[in-house]
């Protein structure tokens, strides 16, 4: 099974130190770092912008930790993430890309066309952007049922889906 090891939201400004508190706004930012994927947040007052080599950023909301609250699933975010790691050469990222590509396809964003074979004999989808259009190649890693639960519970909560 992979294990990324993402912190989740931090509720501390990496600009200035401070406590982020229930209803402060906030942006977050998903870079890879020596080969992990790291999130940083922002308080909205000290966001200048997502630092380079940013693979995603997004705005939101500190909730009360009590509060129970349903996953809201940013199909522009999600595909943000999944473009950002088309040429990711490990397999933490390959992974990622492929339930990140699974998850686009449930929520009818993207549409199988056609399964192919890359030189080295694995199966790479073919899938077209319902919106956009735009056609994408995302590899299998042939992962087990557990290993893309685990890939996708990581996905939200690594977004704050969670």
């Amino acid at each position: 099974m992979t294990d990324y090891e993402i912190s989740g939201p931090a509720r501390i400004c990496a600009a200035t130190g401070r406590e982020l508190t229930p209803g402060d706004r906030f942006h977050a930012v998903l870079a890879e770092q020596g080969g992990k994927f790291v999130r940083t947040d922002y308080a909205a007052d000290a966001w200048t912008g997502p630092p380079e080599g940013a693979v995603a950023h997004w705005a939101g909301k500190v909730q009360a930790a009590d509060k129970p609250r349903k996953p809201v699933v940013n199909d522009d975010l999600l595909i943000g993430c999944f473009d950002r790691l088309k040429d990711s050469p490990d397999s933490d990222g390959l992974n990622f890309r492929y339930v990140a590509a699974l998850l686009l396809m449930r929520r009818k964003r993207f549409k199988f066309e056609d399964v192919a074979r890359d030189s080295s004999g694995r199966d790479v989808l073919i899938l077209k952007d319902a919106k956009g259009g735009a056609v994408h190649q995302v590899t299998d890693p042939r992962l087990t049922d557990d290993q893309i639960t685990a890939v996708q519970t990581e996905v939200f909560r690594v977004l704050g889906w969670e």
